[in-house]
């Protein structure tokens, strides 16, 4: 079974292990250049850009030589959808296309066997290369971490557990896809648009809510010295929501804000002033950037739990036969 399956897939684990490879190649190049930036190591300088002269130095040198590559990566959350939606979706349509099913559940391994081996043999190459390549990704990315923190969308869909989970969803629906639609093409199609679907779903409704956010509230300060001092959250906290709120905690709106600064223009006083002087407060709700493992935990599985659901769907398909 292990030789015929590596004959059916080698094409697709052999293009995606070269681009992966490839992949993996220049980013500890560029990775390694962008971590000789940080003499004492980029977690040295996490939060220090503001206090401290040669980390901020150094980060200013980073976005300058790498920011660049830092908004290409921005698009690599693809990678895992591609990965597994390539290996998913020829696993059964293929046999169905070419009609070699009825050769393949005809030989003395039981088709559920011979399904169990495939699932297992293409699911382990997807988790293997999703693994790989966010390892390499994550570590060129703890400069960026660094100073930005892992909550910003292009670090969290990137690093961590996410990334394998999100590649097991596409291998599940593809593989689905596959045994219902019968051709490779339309279920890496379809394996995509569910993965573009369910990841902005998630990543806009749902991981905002995988815990209560918590609020911080800080007076406007009558100088800007003052108030930058005292601002929170901190840089690497995922804030969700911020503005203005009256003395009671009441938030305002944007309206209510403005004619709070036409007041104050109009009385030529400065605004943090007039602000101060009525008790208005800045808000902000957010994540504490120490939740990041435990949304990791919660959004992976959630992924992993649909496509162990997809995985059911295809056993129960090849099980009734399908024809």
């Amino acid at each position: 079974m292990t030789w015929l399956i590596w004959r059916q897939h080698r094409s697709e684990v052999c293009v995606l292990g070269l681009l992966v490879g490839l992949f993996g190649v220049a980013l500890i190049v560029l990775g390694t250049q962008a971590h000789d930036l940080f003499p004492g190591g980029p977690a040295r300088c996490a939060g220090q850009a503001g206090v401290d002269g040669a980390c901020a130095a150094a980060f200013r040198r980073l976005d300058e030589q790498y920011g660049y590559v830092e908004n290409l990566l921005a698009a690599f959350y693809l990678v895992p959808v591609v990965i597994g939606a390539f290996l998913g979706a020829p696993l059964l349509a293929r046999e169905l296309e070419d009609g070699t099913w009825q050769l393949a559940w005809t030989q003395a391994v039981p088709r559920m066997r011979w399904l169990a081996a495939k699932l297992a043999a293409l699911a382990g190459v997807t988790v293997a290369l999703t693994g790989m390549f966010t390892a390499v990704l994550t570590w060129f990315r703890q400069p960026f971490d660094a100073w930005e923190g892992r909550f910003q969308y292009d670090a969290f869909d990137l690093e961590g557990l996410v990334p394998v989970a999100y590649a097991l969803f596409a291998f599940g629906v593809a593989t689905a896809a596959g045994a219902i639609l019968r051709r490779s093409l339309p279920a890496f199609g379809v394996a995509f648009g569910a993965f573009l679907a369910a990841r902005m779903s998630v990543a806009l409704l749902a991981r905002p809510a995988y815990a209560t956010p918590l609020t911080a509230m800080t007076p406007v300060r009558s100088s800007d010295a003052q108030e930058q001092a005292g601002q929170r959250p901190g840089i690497a906290d995922w804030v969700i929501e911020h503005g203005y709120a009256d003395a009671t905690g009441r938030r305002l709106s944007r309206t209510e804000y403005d004619e709070l600064a036409g007041a104050a223009d109009r009385a030529g006083t400065n605004l943090n002033q007039f602000l101060h002087a009525r008790g208005i407060q800045r808000f902000g709700v957010y994540h504490p950037a120490d939740r990041f493992w435990t949304f990791q935990l919660i959004e992976a599985a959630v992924f992993v739990a649909v496509a162990a659901i997809l995985i059911g769907v295809v056993v129960w398909r090849v099980r009734r036969r399908m024809i």
